[in-house]
Order: structure tokens, then C-alpha cells, then sequence
């Protein structure tokens, strides 16, 4: 039984941090998107 629960720990652990690297990358990818549009707005004035 105790090998069952550490291996939900560890499952539940990894599944955590999957979601906070997927986030991460989205917030990198959103800001290049900003850079990219803001660089095309100065480019066009």
C-alpha cells in the first residue's frame, strides 16, 4: 500500500510540474508574440 501512495506522490508531482513548464512556455511564447507585433507596428511608422 505504501509503495501505491509514494508512487501516486510522484506521479501527481510530475503531472505539476508538466502543467507549470507548458505554462511557462506559453507566457514565452505570448511575450515573443508581443515583440514581434511591436516591432512591426514601429517598423510601420
Amino acid at each position: 500500500m505504501r509503495k501505491i501512495f509514494v508512487l501516486f506522490a510522484a506521479a501527481a508531482a510530475l503531472t505539476t510540474a508538466a502543467c507549470n513548464t507548458v505554462s511557462g512556455v506559453g507566457r514565452d511564447a505570448s511575450a515573443a508574440g508581443q515583440a514581434v507585433t511591436g516591432a512591426a507596428e514601429d517598423a510601420k511608422n
